[in-house]
């Protein structure tokens, strides 16, 4: 079946391609791209799709969701995950390892990948944790993680607290060309707090978590990845000092790049003054001169990549005292709008801020990445950028439903999501 996407808005941040056009599908392939008006005839064998007025672009990519699965399919399965992805635009995600079990051997990074060939609605690259059982004292074997699909390393939802075990990790990872990702948190600064500390955690009498903590971390590791050569990317950045040592960690070569998540260019602490525990994340939700500072990186480029951190729980982690929530926040079928936002803002022009959901992750994990190139895989993601909508996580696709942004009018919807050629998600 040949699919004729006709008269799109046609970008892709890779080729800086900006133009009104066609794009053509046949064979799970990009099989052209005309630029001239043309006549394409709906018949038995090609499928017509009027897309005048929407933006026709790479399909996206997330480089830091949890599906759950193995061991949590209660909160997310890679199905349910996957099916949240497509809704929300994306067409490729990497999936961090705090599972149960942990994903630090083979056997349940190839779990993952057969999983995810069997049920998934896009493509899934695994990460593997970088320490055995996430607990910070011995290296899981690399070269048997890459061997069985991983892409990266990470003790996500931890920090790897001893520097030695972290100078390692890099120099290890260095050899399979495995890209180390920290989750930047010092916990003996943290340790005991539950939202970002300051005006706002002391007014509600909650024990704060200093943004030293995250910044005093990135500091270690970026001087690692300058000792080791090792290829480092910083997860969700959130904090004004964070921004400053990665903007010098650039400037001088070291190898490091970062992602932030909407949340952090969107929200601030104030929004936990009402204890409602769906805006407990980890880390937490700063303060205005945090996110504007968020946003400059973003625009200047310090800041490489937007990424959901898509951590879906059930009634069971969030109903409950904020002290005893679990941090997280689900943010696949949302983040499209809050993205778009940045560029109605003015922080940066639409290419630049495509690269970071679709190009840049992928060259960042290593990955290959063809856009909008004729011959290349049918990644392609249509959106409809003033379509307005309400936040609603109950017709989500995901399980989860803490979301932030719940009865928010937003605008800029992903109309269909089309994976390898087939089309995986589609408003119509």
């Amino acid at each position: 079946m040949e699919i004729v996407l006709r008269g799109g808005r046609l970008m892709d941040p890779q080729r800086g391609m900006d133009r009104i056009g066609d794009l053509v599908l046949r064979d799970g392939v990009i099989q052209d791209v005309i630029w001239e008006p043309q006549i394409a005839e709906p018949s038995a064998e090609r499928r017509v799709i009027d897309v005048m007025g929407k933006w026709v672009v790479p399909a996206w990519v997330d480089m830091h969701v949890h599906l759950r699965e193995p061991g949590e399919e209660y909160k997310e399965t890679i199905a349910t995950g996957t099916a949240a992805a497509v809704a929300g635009g994306f067409g490729a995600v990497a999936c961090m390892p705090n599972t149960k079990p942990v994903n630090d051997c083979a056997a349940v990074t190839q779990f993952i990948v057969r999983r995810a060939s069997e049920e998934g609605y896009c493509r899934v690259y695994p990460v593997a944790a970088i320490s055995k059982g996430l607990r910070g004292e011995e290296l899981a074997e690399f070269g048997e993680l890459r061997e069985a699909g991983a892409v990266a390393v990470s003790d996500d939802g931890r920090p790897v607290m001893n520097a030695a075990l972290m100078r390692r990790a890099l120099e290890y990872a260095k050899a399979f060309d495995l890209l180390v990702i920290t989750h930047a948190e010092d916990l003996a600064l943290s340790q005991g707090g539950h939202m970002h500390e300051g005006f706002v955690s002391t007014k509600l009498g909650l024990q704060g978590i200093p943004a030293a903590a995250e910044a005093a971390m990135i500091a270690r590791d970026v001087l690692l990845a300058e000792l080791t050569g090792g290829r480092l990317h910083v997860a969700h950045v959130s904090t004004e000092a964070s921004v400053w040592i990665l903007r010098e960690a650039k400037r001088r070569g070291i190898p490091v790049t970062c992602e932030t998540a909407p949340h952090y260019f969107t929200l601030t602490d104030e929004a936990v003054e009402g204890f409602d525990t769906v805006y407990k994340v980890n880390p937490p939700l700063r303060t205005r001169r945090d996110v504007e500072a968020i946003k400059e990186a973003l625009a200047d480029g310090t800041i490489d990549v937007i990424a959901t951190d898509h951590a879906p729980h059930s009634l069971l982690e969030k109903e409950t005292e904020f002290q005893d929530a679990a941090n997280g926040m689900i943010g696949l079928e949302s983040a499209l709008p809050l993205v778009l936002n940045l560029i109605r803002e003015g922080v940066a022009d639409p290419l630049t801020i495509l690269a970071k959901v679709t190009c840049k992750p992928m060259k960042i994990l290593g990955l290959p990445f063809d856009g909008l190139e004729p011959g290349s895989p049918a990644n392609v993601t249509v959106i409809d950028p003033d379509a307005e909508w309400v936040v609603d996580p109950e017709r989500f696709q995901s399980k989860g439903r803490n979301c932030p942004f719940r009865g928010w009018s937003v605008r800029g919807r992903a109309m269909m999501t089309v994976v390898d050629g087939v089309v995986r998600y589609s408003m119509a």
